[in-house]
């Protein structure tokens, strides 16, 4: 916190640093001065929104996980899961959860892409890019939050260490996959124990673990089931810790993705059609003139099973994928559990088998692809059945707990309101 507003604070000095200082020692927070909370905004409720990375979507079913059932049935629960948008990747479905984008629309189309305009490449663990907001569209829950004087903070989240539309979240860390999993929940309590007025209302809490596993060891093994063990005693500790504050808090679990086993070696597209005048990044092709773009289109669609290929304007409407440059063209769409490539690595340079988990892939046609959706708290409506949804959906829902003024995105609150315990929610029109 800086000097000048602690000097506005002068007469609950001692009682402010107390708090900051155990919320600020538990974990490297940066803080943001955006000021207090507006008056406004401190009767506001809280959300705390988990991610649990590859969490599939009958995962809690599979291995037993008690504490996520539980919550599921005190709650609203999507039983047979939340679609993700395509492609179901971590960073391009993150970031639709928080704008109620899809991913060409926000702009993270994959892990990792090219912009053949800005002529550079986006790379998920690239310091450079994962953290320079110009790479992000929308307006991501935290600025939603901070534009309209409500406090945020965020415990890791694909796009919350960058300056975007202008704003951080007040609170955030700089991503740290070895930060011990239960010294996280310490600091999300800390965050909800400070003063009303420096308090945030909106929280993001992130573990990869079972995506680890997946992706390792496939979505059958025992390693699995003992990181979605692990995750499960996490959310466990995490709502028990919640119950003792005096708050009126929600919290919301959810996933990026689901996960399936690897089928079969690499596809390498190189085998199947001349990639010299492409740019490419993973199965992505980025072609250097149109009639690159032809050309190979016409030979990779007879050539294999593995995969449907279609010119980008061409991707059916049920994909949303059709419209951004950073798709590439022509698009590559996987038909199976299957790893897709443009090129396997040069001559001399290692090579590694593909993953035994795996996705990716058509959430529509692909179930395991689907993620998890868990709600409960003062605000959700106890024992709320959920049909399988469209992810996009989750940013209108929360913005609408928070008492937020939301943009229009392509989620609406229609699709979620009825969890919601205030009956006189208005649908959108």
């Amino acid at each position: 916190m800086r000097r000048r507003r602690l000097t506005r604070l002068a007469g609950v000095l001692p009682f402010v640093l107390s708090f900051c200082l155990a919320a600020q020692n538990l974990a490297p927070v940066i803080t943001v001065d955006h000021g207090p909370n507006a008056a406004e905004q401190q009767a506001k409720p809280y959300v705390v929104m988990v991610s649990l990375d590859g969490f599939r979507y009958d995962y809690a079913r599979k291995y037993g996980a008690k504490h996520l059932l539980a919550l599921g049935a005190q709650g609203a629960a999507a039983t047979q899961g939340m679609i993700p948008s395509y492609p179901s990747l971590t960073f391009p479905n993150h970031y639709t959860l928080v704008t109620g984008l899809y991913p060409e629309h926000h702009g993270i189309v994959a892990n990792n892409f090219y912009d053949p305009v800005r002529k550079q490449r986006y790379a998920m663990t690239d310091p450079a890019t994962n953290g320079d907001g110009s790479w992000y569209g929308g307006v991501p829950l935290w600025v939603l939050a901070e534009k309209q004087g409500m406090r945020s903070a965020c415990f890791y989240w694909p796009g919350s260490e960058a300056e975007i539309a202008g704003k951080r979240p007040t609170y955030y860390l700089k991503f740290d996959d070895h930060f011990p999993d239960a010294k996280r929940i310490e600091q999300v309590i800390a965050w909800l124990r400070m003063p009303a007025a420096q308090r945030p209302h909106f929280i993001t809490l992130y573990y990869s673990n079972v995506d680890h596993a997946g992706h390792e060891y496939g979505p059958d093994s025992a390693q699995t089931a003992a990181a979605v063990e692990h995750v499960d005693q996490l959310v466990g500790d995490l709502w028990a810790g919640l119950a003792r504050l005096e708050l009126q808090v929600d919290l919301i679990v959810v996933s990026d993705h689901g996960m399936e086993r690897e089928q079969g070696p690499w596809i390498d597209l190189d085998k199947y059609t001349d990639l010299a005048n492409f740019t490419t990044v993973g199965s992505l092709l980025y072609p250097n003139s149109e009639a690159a773009a032809a050309k190979a289109y016409q030979e990779l669609k007879i050539k294999s099973d593995a995969f449907t290929v279609y010119r980008r304007k061409r991707v059916p409407a049920a994909f949303n994928y059709d419209s951004n440059a950073r798709e590439g063209d022509p698009v590559i769409v996987a038909n199976g559990p299957y790893a897709i490539r443009a090129h396997a690595p040069g001559s001399g340079a290692p090579d590694r088998p593909p993953d035994a988990g795996v996705h990716g892939y058509d959430p529509q046609a692909m179930k395991s692809m689907r993620a998890i959706f868990i709600a409960v708290g003062p605000d959700i409506r106890p024992g709320s059945a959920l049909q399988p949804f469209e992810n996009v959906n989750v940013y209108p829902l929360v913005a609408r707990i928070l008492g937020l003024n939301a943009p229009k995105v392509d989620g609406s609150l229609n699709v979620l309101s009825k969890i919601l315990n205030n009956a006189a929610v208005e649908e959108e029109p």
